[in-house]
């Protein structure tokens, strides 16, 4: 059972169109892609498209678990927000297809392979809630 995502996630989350996708290949090489996201409140999913042939996709085609961040980006201390992933990639479903396409209508024409991040772990940096503030949620799984 999933602990109750705290509202702040969302708002946070529904702010921001571009994630940092971190994948490993076989021999542990390190590697980051940046997203087009869409986010799945309801089934608590972020949804994302990613070719096989790309570095990335193919990371996660062999290794599922991924790293990935959004950020606000600001020079202004007291605006600094950042949210910090950890999950479990797969294919996106139908209702994930529906979900990016609302967010990103000119899609609709493209071929997608979309992939779904499960979230394990979220850790929001917010400092408009007092420097430093973090917020963390875990799967209970």
């Amino acid at each position: 059972m999933e602990s109750t995502l705290d509202p702040r996630f969302g708002k946070f989350i529904a702010k921001h169109h571009v994630l940092t996708l971190a994948t490993l290949s076989d021999d542990g090489e390190p590697y980051v892609a940046n997203c087009f996201y869409a986010y799945d409140s309801k089934r608590n999913y972020f949804v994302f498209t990613s070719d096989d042939t790309t570095r990335h996709g193919g990371d996660m085609a062999r290794n599922n678990h991924v790293a990935m961040s959004i950020v606000l980006e600001t020079r202004i201390v007291g605006r600094v927000q950042g949210l910090q992933i950890r999950g479990i990639a797969q294919r996106g479903d139908d209702e994930a297809r529906k979900r990016y396409i609302k967010r990103f209508p000119y899609a609709a024409v493209a071929p997608l392979t979309l992939w779904m991040v499960r979230p394990t772990y979220l850790k929001l940096t917010d400092n408009t809630l007092g420097f430093g503030k973090k917020l963390i949620w875990q799967s209970a799984e």
